[in-house]
């Protein structure tokens, strides 16, 4: 397990919170431990955590409300719940997935089956990250598509406007005076600086694209990459 996994438990059972965080520490997590989901929402200001197991039954804020909390806002929507409770009721465990939460352990629990929830709910979420960033990656290409056209488009305009003026000069019946071929220069000196322009931009949003894509490159493992620890995984289920 990677070590840079964070984890906040949040359970108003003292005996709970010390097993979990001796249990999760020994294999690599960085836990964080709060006693009800207020505490959580103090907590959660400094610590961003890759997973919050969470109990559902609680004084002060319950599990339901603190996941009713975080889903609605922007900061803390994406960090995946598991959520724990007493109850066994379908409706309970229905009503906790579409709040958001990513799983659901009723009690008593199992540490081996929590560790495997756990496991599978990160790889997942990896997987979604992953699949995320080809997406970007992939609009990121629609818009510099679409961008090159219309560059390419005013290119050929500015090309057309400038043959213009030259068609222009090359018709004269006799030597053109010194205002016809000023205002034929001017003409064509803001076609060509219009041409410079259009250049510039395409060149600039060329490089800024490269740098996203860089940027979305970094420490990206491919989607077949991440897919066969997760089938290796589920088979040992």
């Amino acid at each position: 397990m990677k070590t840079q996994n964070k984890i906040l438990i949040v359970d108003d059972d003292p005996v709970n919170l010390e097993f979990f965080q001796l249990m999760l520490s020994k294999l690599g997590f960085t836990v964080e431990q709060a006693n009800d989901g207020l505490e959580a929402l103090g907590i959660l200001k400094k610590f961003h955590p890759d997973i919050i197991l969470l109990d559902n039954i609680m004084p002060k804020m319950s599990g339901w409300e603190l996941t009713k909390s975080l889903k609605g806002d922007s900061k803390y929507r994406d960090i995946p719940i598991i959520m724990f409770s007493a109850l066994d009721d379908v409706k309970d465990k229905l009503a906790g997935f579409e709040l958001g939460i990513d799983d659901y352990i009723t009690k008593p629990f199992n540490f081996s089956e929590v560790l495997a929830r756990i496991k599978t709910v990160l790889r997942n979420r990896e997987l979604v990250n992953r699949v995320t960033s080809y997406e970007t990656r992939l609009s990121q290409c629609e818009e510099m598509g679409r961008a090159t056209r219309r560059s390419l488009a005013g290119f050929a305009k500015g090309i057309d406007e400038v043959s213009s003026s030259i068609t222009l000069l090359q018709n004269e019946k006799k030597a053109p005076n010194a205002k016809a071929l000023a205002e034929l220069a001017g003409i064509m000196q803001e076609k060509a600086k219009n041409l410079r322009r259009q250049f510039a931009e395409l060149d600039t949003r060329v490089a800024k694209t490269l740098l996203e894509w860089e940027e979305l490159k970094k420490n990206e493992v491919g989607i077949s990459t991440e897919e066969t620890p997760i089938r290796k995984f589920l088979k040992q289920e």
